[in-house]
């Protein structure tokens, strides 16, 4: 049985937290906007709707015939080596994760068997049928998917982490660079999930 997987992340721009990448594989010919009727950029969502269709995502690998992983690199790898590299590390792992459990559900699973469609600059490892798509997460409904996965799994752990770290307001602003978020960071500087390579501070 051949598959399609959806690629995207979430939480490449932000001065704290991890970067996530969601990944969700589908039987070919599963009609993703047909099952997940109004699917859209998880950006275009309310928080309603994304909490909605993740818990209709985790209803279907229930029943089996979807499955999905987000994969994440922490505030610290992304300063030793870059934005860009954690996210392909990420990614390649959670590829390799679906396509492993894919080979042990059938004898005759091969990586030819998998078609990645990712979002915008997204690369997969080279060995991987794949096609890139710009504004994929819009258009494509399995990058939607992904994109609502990436970014629920990220949301709900910034709130967690707001709460080890109080001082920030993550569970508002999830690590992006609003002014309240500066603000705390003049005051208290930064702490241990800031990506201290994106804060420019201004005297």
């Amino acid at each position: 049985m051949r598959c399609v997987l959806g690629v995207d992340e979430a939480g490449r721009g932000p001065l704290a937290g991890p970067v996530t990448v969601g990944i969700v594989a589908v039987p070919e010919g599963f009609d993703v906007a047909r099952e997940f009727l109004g699917v859209a950029d998880s950006k275009k969502l309310s928080e309603k709707k994304r909490e909605r269709f993740f818990r209709m995502l985790e209803a279907r690998v229930a029943f089996g015939d979807v499955r999905f992983t987000v994969e994440l690199e922490d505030a610290e790898m992304i300063d030793r080596e870059g934005i860009v590299p954690a996210i392909r590390r990420a990614l390649s792992r959670g590829v390799n994760k679906l396509v492993k459990y894919g080979s042990q559900t059938s004898r005759n699973f091969q990586k030819s068997d998998f078609h990645i469609l990712l979002d915008g600059a997204l690369h997969a490892p080279q060995e991987y049928m794949q096609e890139t798509i710009i504004n994929g997460d819009g258009l494509v409904p399995v990058i939607s998917l992904a994109s609502i996965a990436a970014k629920i799994t990220r949301d709900r752990l910034m709130v967690e982490l707001a709460e080890q770290y109080p001082l920030y307001g993550f569970e508002k602003h999830k690590g992006y660079g609003t002014m309240a978020h500066y603000e705390a960071l003049k005051k208290y500087g930064p702490c241990v999930i800031h990506r201290h390579s994106f804060i420019h501070l201004k005297s």
